[in-house]
């Protein structure tokens, strides 16, 4: 599935990953690859992205996690997603 996350001076990232985990209103949910579409406001907190490499383009805006598996974060004081068809937009600031 694709993701972008967005602010209004960058794209912080734009590529394939397995899944991301977003701080919602509700508390944190993850999407993963044929979930379905959802629209969702986003509160302050790490937006997580689980893939296998990161351009070097957007490593300078992410954090690498210490984990297993390969996952970078950024940091979101609030935000909006829109996911559909396996496509993702994350627009934070």
């Amino acid at each position: 599935m694709n993701i972008k996350i967005l602010t209004p001076e960058f794209v912080i990232f734009e590529g394939e990953v397995e899944s991301v985990l977003l701080p919602g209103k509700s508390g944190q949910f993850q999407i993963f690859k044929n979930h379905a579409a959802i629209v969702s406001a986003l509160v302050g907190g790490k937006v997580k992205i689980y893939t296998e490499k990161v351009s070097s383009a957007y490593q300078k805006y992410l954090t690498k996690e210490t984990e297993a598996k390969s996952s970078y974060s950024y940091e979101i004081k609030s935000g909006v997603l829109e996911f559909n068809n396996d496509k993702g937009i994350i627009l934070c600031e």
